[in-house]
């Protein structure tokens, strides 16, 4: 049933309060807001939810705040019952959100996007992802759980590329969070939704669009799988992401979402065009804040060979001993590296480990080593440190 939404009656007295909040979320550095229809709004800081308010947001308050902000598109958030979009602070910080209905009423959940282009160096990634961005053809995923930062990594691939290359960019995201104004190359933004039928439908319009690159916010489908692929198979960069954990699971997820009889070609395919995949997990420093461990898998022929064969047990050791070479890293290798430059705790990069026993034999190992004269005694842990490839 449609709802006739009256602006001229609404006061804007809700957009108020939520700018009041979302300017307290930025000024501590929070990544999330929570508004809820029955209860307080709270915010997400340091990787945790705390409350920002103690007066109760009624259901009327809810649903006054939901006109206000989507006005003339309400009636396709009672249709949809939830509805993603982007919402402008300041000239430096935007936020992607999602309205839904819950059974007390409307909530919305406000994710931080600084207006700042982030940059490789910025968000202190390994250098090694700056070489992606070199890459004519293929296909470089970023990975992770929601909230571990994928989005802004791409954007600084994007970023970089922007304004380094002679490039026709397209982007297809849900919704637009950062927004690029062109430098050398051409970028083109299109939303699901409001640019766009689905995330598959404007990858195939991409293709007969001119692209150099193309960014799929999320790889949600077969379709979109399939299809972006092939823009990597027929001579385009393709960047995208997929909620998986690391690079073994984000290669079986993939050749996995294929039929059986398919997965040979898939495996052909796929063991063709991937050329990175970069996966994250935030953990907390020392200091309270948070820093994204990241594994890295670099294509070359041993790891072409290992999807080909559906090996992908080993992809890890092939990282691990890949360090030095193709400045791959697996996920205890960046914890090892973030806990030696005293940005984390021992506990931390445990508690963040892939192999928690191997990584705290070669912790072990590695503070009994710093204990050891300058010059008095020759390292005798050198082997066991390639338990998980430290090099110093």
């Amino acid at each position: 049933m449609a709802v006739n939404v009256d602006v001229e009656s609404l006061t804007f007295e809700m957009t108020k309060r939520l700018r009041f909040y979302l300017s307290k979320l930025v000024e501590h550095e929070g990544s999330d807001l929570h508004i809820k229809s029955g209860t307080n709004i709270r915010g997400r800081i340091n990787g945790e939810i705390v409350s920002m308010s103690k007066e109760i947001l009624t259901h009327e308050d809810g649903l006054t705040l939901a006109k206000e902000l989507l006005r003339g598109r309400f009636n396709e958030l009672v249709e949809k019952k939830n509805l993603d979009f982007t919402f402008k602070l300041n000239d430096e910080y935007r936020f992607r959100v999602n309205l839904f209905f819950q059974v007390d009423g409307v909530s919305g959940v406000f994710r931080t996007i600084p207006m700042t282009m982030p940059t490789v160096e910025s968000l202190k990634l390994p250098e090694v992802l700056n070489s992606f961005c070199n890459i004519s053809r293929g296909l470089v995923l970023v990975t992770g759980p929601t909230g571990s930062g994928k989005t802004t990594t791409l954007a600084s691939l994007i970023n970089q590329i922007n304004l380094t290359q002679r490039k026709h960019i397209i982007t297809i995201e849900d919704p637009v969070e950062f927004v690029y104004k062109d430098a050398l190359s051409i970028v083109n933004q299109r939303a699901v939704g409001q640019d766009a039928i689905s995330f598959g439908d404007s990858l195939r319009a991409a293709l007969r669009e001119d692209p150099d690159v193309i960014l799929v916010g999320e790889m949600r489908d077969l379709e979109t799988i399939e299809t972006a692929m092939h823009a990597a198979e027929t001579g385009h960069l393709v960047l995208s992401t997929l909620h998986t954990l690391d690079a073994k699971e984000t290669i079986g997820r993939i050749v996995g979402m294929f039929p059986g009889n398919e997965q040979n070609r898939i495996k052909m395919s796929l063991a063709s065009v991937l050329q990175g995949v970069v996966s994250q997990r935030l953990v907390k420093t020392v200091d309270g804040g948070r820093i994204a461990a990241v594994e890295v898998l670099v294509k070359n022929s041993r790891i072409e060979t290992l999807i080909l064969e559906g090996r992908d047990g080993e992809i890890p050791d092939a990282l691990k001993e890949g360090k030095d070479v193709y400045k791959s890293q697996t996920f205890d290798q960046a914890l090892l590296d973030l806990y030696a430059s005293g940005k984390i705790s021992k506990a931390e990069a445990l508690n963040g480990a892939t192999s928690r026993n191997d990584l705290l034999m070669v912790l072990e190992f590695y503070e009994a080593e710093k204990k050891v004269s300058k010059g008095e005694e020759k390292s005798y842990i050198e082997e066991d440190k390639d338990i998980i490839g430290l090099k110093q």
